[in-house]
């Protein structure tokens, strides 16, 4: 490889000859004037950019001894807290086969349609559960969390709303974490929140654009909801349901109540509680707000030959694409958690999901006779799994009885209220325990009633739902692992090899690291548990602070956002904080350059900015004469810079100081997405370059895997100055952060400490690679790219180099020139690629037409060969084409990818062999990846939208 790019030890400087010319090669990469190495005096172990807070490389072994131990300090009680999480019983064959398998977790984002069928099928059962279960017609793919799709629901309604009120009315007994979450987004975008108590009969404002019920409440209470709903659409508003999917099976849909939107959570279904994450929230919609929805789409379309095949349906859904146009800034979804929870329906299956439920309703009833028994006053008469009792004074009392003489979890709702949540994994012998807590019996003969009086009778569902096939033929383990392991076989993930997405990181996600997310230590904890429960987590949590702060040279750090889109937000609106705090409420202007990711100009409208966007030059970087204009005509406005640094088109930029220092000059803050934290960690960092605030993407540099399109996680971390206004949470064990800093922004994220159930794999990462292996990995990602870049340049020509013709840790393949040439277009190229055993790279972003190639550091020099050798000789193939060898309109390029049905059926009529086809090169013999379909028809899936399970018939 270094030779290739021109690199020999005599370019070493007295270090080891491959570890000095790849040295050599970083400082042609990366500007002097921010390069940190071992030139500045520390010796030659490559990790002075990193101070000592970062400990030495772990072994794998003693990686996950110190994992048991910090495991070891968290308590692993009994959960009746409720509030949207529950103990869950995840069937062993869904975990060891999805949540454990990296065929499902190293998959990603579907938008090679043809190579993702299995996960997009996933999807579709998903979407149909959802829909089926709330009584609407469209479910998206999922949604971050509850509390983010009830906002997501919120906003929707604003839009799709025709009264011009800036009101939305929200349930007193909504969940308070929503509460807290609504009310950090709607102040940002001038919405005006008004909490009334629709249960208890409470009118509704004279104008507003929506309501919000919790369905059933947070405090248990199941009521109808139905004259509010009628209410609000006399209003000319919009009715938003947050209704429990586990509760569907027995009581009214929300569709059937009229609602508009249905949102809420899947956690309940197979996934485990993590202390507060990953989980897939859900929305669905009625008919005609389907094109309102935000996040991902599931649709079905035809491939090339007619057949169904899955796409993700009218993608600039993705409402980030629409940049400063976006509705929503949410740019990923739960995808390895909605797989889990659809499969869940699956292998229960209808009559399955309803025995659950029937048992927790059944369960909750007699907590309730035993609590009444003990002369206690039960709240409310019509619930579904919590019972709530009045205690007048005595709720603190009561609650830590339970904690100490029975390690129970109770919700203390106020100082005279308790509430108590049952669910599937609840027993007999832990309601006896509570009801001994508040004075009932000691010993008692244990019996169920059958749980009906809970629930309201006019309330009762009397619809079908999941009725597909689906959610009736894979009822025995051995059915269910054939048709995971079907599905699984549809796609293309990293156990197959490489994805050299560009602006997308997939690199490795270590077994190791992986291991301790299922552990119960961590996987069983609710994120409301007491701190005196999890102290583990919480040392965790402040050790991956610290390390963070280190490496991105900022001094504090939040793991709250649950996204790298909530990070962004989180981010602007701590700058939002600190210059409405200084007076400064009139700066408001966001300055963001053309080339940057859509997230940051969706968040920047969500975070109550006004976006003016920068030019960049030929090269891809920043224009800094169109930057200083900028500035200067919006001087006394200005709020902030985005910036990405490394730059979104692969590059460094040289002048990255100067321009950090310009918006700083004119009382403006300096947010550096932190996309491309991998080309950078250990070589510079982003607080010393004159980032004010940053967020993380931990599913990218940090090794949390995506996951088919999601889980992310997007840590904020800042400078001193902003910590103040970073996210806060009401519910949270600790006030105190890495630093001694206390935060007292908004909420971002439904739990305190965001995705907090999939961080051991980013410590472990930090843990197990140290300092001096992060420099490591860096400097291995962008040899990678720069000899991706001098391989195939004479056959793509390379768009953006930085100023020693390097690239960073990507590279940007104009194809352009190639379609002009040949005719051939670059989705050609990207689906003649899996014909030779490869995902595609980014496709035309950040610029049309392009391929934006990233190795990562996980690959070895034999698979980054493969991928460059099918390169060239997709290039000789479209010269074919160009020569006049196979028509323009016959050819390889234009009819890939190829089944292996399409080869084989019928006679072959093409001007290309089979050969040429299937096996263009001769490795692929032993071990060739057969795409499921041929390629996709986008355009009538979206004239067609199907978002739905088709009937098995539809695949006859």
């Amino acid at each position: 490889m270094l030779e290739a790019l021109g690199l020999d030890a005599s370019q070493a400087s007295g270090v080891d000859s491959a570890e000095g010319s790849v040295e050599a090669l970083m400082r042609q990469a990366v500007p002097s004037s921010i390069f940190t190495g071992p030139s500045a005096g520390s010796g030659s172990d490559g990790a002075d950019a990193l101070s000592s807070i970062i400990p030495p490389a772990a072994s794998e072994t003693e990686a996950l001894a110190e994992l048991r131990a910090l495991a070891s300090r968290n308590a692993v009680n009994r959960p009746m807290i409720g509030l949207g999480y529950y103990g869950t019983i995840t069937p062993q064959v869904i975990q060891r086969n999805v949540l454990e398998n990296p065929s499902w977790y190293t998959a990603y984002t579907p938008y090679q349609p043809e190579i993702s069928q299995g996960r997009l099928e996933a999807l579709i059962n998903f979407q149909t559960m959802v829909a089926e279960l709330t009584g609407l017609t469209t479910a998206n793919a999922s949604m971050l969390d509850e509390s983010t799709a009830v906002v997501e629901g919120m906003l929707l309604a604003r839009r799709a709303s025709k009264s011009t009120s800036n009101v939305f009315a929200v349930d007193a007994d909504a969940l308070p974490q929503t509460k807290a979450l609504l009310e950090t987004r709607a102040d940002a975008v001038g919405i005006e929140l008004v909490s009334v108590d629709f249960a208890a009969g409470e009118e509704l404002p004279a104008e507003l654009f929506g309501v919000f019920v919790q369905y059933p409440g947070a405090s248990g209470r199941v009521w109808d909801p139905s004259a509010v709903i009628d209410a609000a659409h006399v209003a000319g508003g919009l009715a938003v349901a947050a209704a429990d999917l586990l509760a569907l099976t027995l009581i009214a849909s929300p569709g059937s109540l009229g609602a508009d939107v249905a949102v809420g959570t899947t956690q309940r279904f197979g996934v485990p509680m993590g202390f507060g994450g990953p989980h897939a929230g859900y929305m669905a919609v009625r008919s005609g707000l389907e094109r309102q929805l935000p996040g991902r789409l599931v649709g079905v379309s035809v491939d090339a030959e007619g057949k169904p095949a899955y796409r993700l349906s009218l993608q600039t859904r993705e409402q980030h694409i629409r940049r400063e146009k976006a509705t929503s800034n949410i740019c990923t979804a739960q995808v390895l958690l909605a797989v889990m929870a659809s499969m869940y329906a699956v292998y229960h299956g209808p009559d399955g999901l309803a025995a659950i439920a029937r048992g927790v309703a059944t369960k909750a009833a007699l907590l309730r006779d035993w609590l009444v028994e003990a002369g206690v006053e039960v709240v409310h008469d019509a619930f579904f799994d919590t019972v709530s009792v009045r205690v007048p004074g005595r709720a603190a009392e009561f609650a830590t009885q339970a904690h100490d003489g029975f390690g129970i979890l109770l919700h203390v709702a106020d100082a005279d209220t308790i509430s108590i949540a049952v669910d599937e994994t609840t027993t007999t012998s832990e309601l006896h325990q509570v009801a001994r807590v508040f004075g009932g019996a000691h010993e008692r003969v244990f019996g169920f009633g059958d749980g009906d009086d809970s629930l309201p009778a006019a309330l009762r569902r009397q619809d079908e739902y999941l009725t597909h096939p689906v959610f009736h033929a894979h009822r025995s383990e051995t059915a269910m692992m054939r048709y995971l392991k079907s599905l699984a076989d549809r796609d293309y993930a990293l156990d197959r090899g490489m994805i050299p997405l560009g602006s997308c990181t997939m690199k490795l996600n270590a077994a190791t690291e992986m291991a301790a997310i299922t552990w119960p230590e961590f996987a069983g904890i609710h994120p409301f548990a007491p701190a005196s429960d999890v102290q583990g987590y919480l040392d965790l949590i402040e050790q991956l602070e610290g390390w963070l702060a280190e490496v991105t040279g900022y001094d504090a750090v939040s793991l709250q956002p649950n996204a790298g889109s909530q990070g962004e937000l989180a981010g602007l609106l701590a700058i939002r904080g600190y210059h409405h705090a200084n007076g400064d409420e009139h700066r408001t202007v966001c300055l963001i350059p053309s080339s940057a990711h859509g997230t940051n100009a969706a968040s920047a409208v969500l975070a109550g900015m006004k976006v003016v966007v920068v030019a960049t030059d030929e090269l891809g970087n920043v224009d800094l004469d169109d930057l200083r204009a900028k500035i200067a005509a919006h001087a006394d406005t200005l709020s902030a810079l985005m910036i990405t640094y490394p730059s979104t088109h692969g590059v460094y930029e040289h002048d990255v100081v100067e321009i950090t220092t310009a918006v700083h000059d004119a009382g403006g803050q300096v947010y550096v997405d932190g996309a491309n934290l991998n080309a950078l960690l250990g070589y510079a960092r982003f607080g010393d370059l004159g980032g004010d605030v940053s967020h993380l993407n931990l599913h990218k540099t940090f090794a949390i895997p995506h996951g088919g399109g999601g889980p992310g996680v997007g840590p904020v971390a800042a400078k001193a100055h902003l910590a103040p206004f970073l996210p806060s949470h009401p519910l949270a064990q600790r006030a105190e952060h890495f630093g001694g800093f206390t935060f007292e922004g908004g909420v971002v994220s439904a739990a305190p400490y965001g995705s907090a159930g999939i961080l051991p794999i980013s410590w472990a990462y930090v843990r197990m690679m140290g300092a001096d292996g992060l420099r490591r990995a860096t400097a291995a990602a962008v040899l990678s790219a720069n000899y991706i870049a001098a391989r195939l340049g004479e056959h793509f020509p390379v768009l953006y180099t930085g100023e020693n013709g390097r690239v960073a840790h990507e590279c940007i393949l104009d194809l352009r020139p190639l379609k002009e040439a040949t005719g051939v277009t670059v989705d050609d190229v990207a689906k003649r690629l899996i014909d030779y055993g490869f995902h595609a790279p980014t496709m035309s972003f950040p610029v049309a037409g392009t391929l934006m190639v990233e190795p990562t550091e996980s690959e070895d020099l034999g698979e980054i060969d493969r991928f460059i050798e099918a390169m060239i000789m997709i290039k000789a193939e479209a010269d074919a084409v160009a020569a006049g060898r196979w028509p323009a309109d016959d050819n390889p390029l234009v009819h890939a990818p190829h089944t292996a049905v399409s080869l084989i059926a019928g006679e072959w009529n093409h001007a290309y062999t089979r050969e040429d086809a299937a096996y263009p090169v001769h490795a692929l013999v032993a071990g060739k990846y057969w795409p499921p379909v041929r390629r996709i028809d986008q355009a009538y899936g979206d004239r067609n939208l199907v978002c739905a399970c088709p009937p098995v018939e539809a695949f006859a």
